[in-house]
């Protein structure tokens, strides 16, 4: 199986959050309902729940029944202005109907952490604020690389694509992933073309398949990020100057 597709496993701190959730959320829950939940074992959930005891936060446990949060339990409210809390929906629902399933699936739930520890008027204002980013019109070719790409630039890997230029040519690349631009209507791959020996930008929506190699690179000059950004502003001044 592809490393991209390996399922990123809970961090502690992320899992430790989930855990007191569910508790403010339910009379009582017990290791077995909390370890199928989060995906790990009951010893697992029994050394966070004694962690969490000792950090302060008040788990009352009984043998045989499960585990509860102790009364006038609450985490510290986040405080945001109204525009604040616009920007994090939009941009919310914009990472939602444009990213791939993975990152989509993180920002519903780095909203529900944020709703959950907001003061209710602000968790309302999270509720109904009326800013949309419509997602029917964006093609399924859009998003399909998305996730490998991502990863692929994290981890500096070079990938191979099959893409398909605006004139209908086909060609395989072996390119360096350096970041991925949203341009409002499209995304494209900011990358390092190794067969052509220069700067590239791919459409997602043109790329046909795209394989992560075992291969790896480094941020080295002339094919870095900043290298990039410094060709793509010199071919735009450029071509205002003609």
């Amino acid at each position: 199986m592809s490393w991209t597709k390996l399922r990123p496993r809970m961090r502690r701190a992320d899992r430790l959050f989930q855990i007191v959730q569910l508790l403010r959320h339910r009379r009582t829950t017990t290791a077995a309902q909390l370890a199928q939940r989060l995906e790990v074992s009951e010893r697992t959930i029994y050394r966070d729940i004694a962690d969490l005891g000792r950090s302060g936060v008040p788990i009352e446990g009984e043998a045989g029944v499960g585990y509860r949060m102790g009364k006038n339990f609450e985490l510290p409210p986040l405080m945001f202005n109204v525009a604040e809390i616009q920007a994090l929906v939009l941009g919310a629902r914009m990472v939602d109907s444009w990213a791939d399933d993975e990152l989509r699936g993180a920002v519903r739930s780095a909203l529900d952490k944020i709703e959950a520890v907001l003061p209710e008027a602000e968790r309302e204002r999270l509720r109904t604020t009326a800013l949309f980013s419509v997602s029917f019109h964006v093609p399924e070719d859009m998003r399909r690389f998305m996730g490998t790409l991502r990863h692929a630039t994290d981890q500096r890997r070079i990938v191979q694509l099959s893409y398909e230029d605006k004139s209908g040519s086909q060609s395989e690349r072996r390119v360096r992933p350096l970041g991925l631009y949203f341009w409002g209507r499209t995304w494209t791959l900011a990358a390092w073309c190794e067969l052509r020996g220069a700067f590239r930008n791919f459409r997602l929506d043109r790329i046909s398949a795209a394989e992560t190699t075992d291969d790896t690179f480094q941020h080295e000059s002339p094919s870095t990020i900043d290298d990039y950004v410094r060709a793509m502003t010199a071919d735009l001044r450029d071509g205002q100057d003609n």
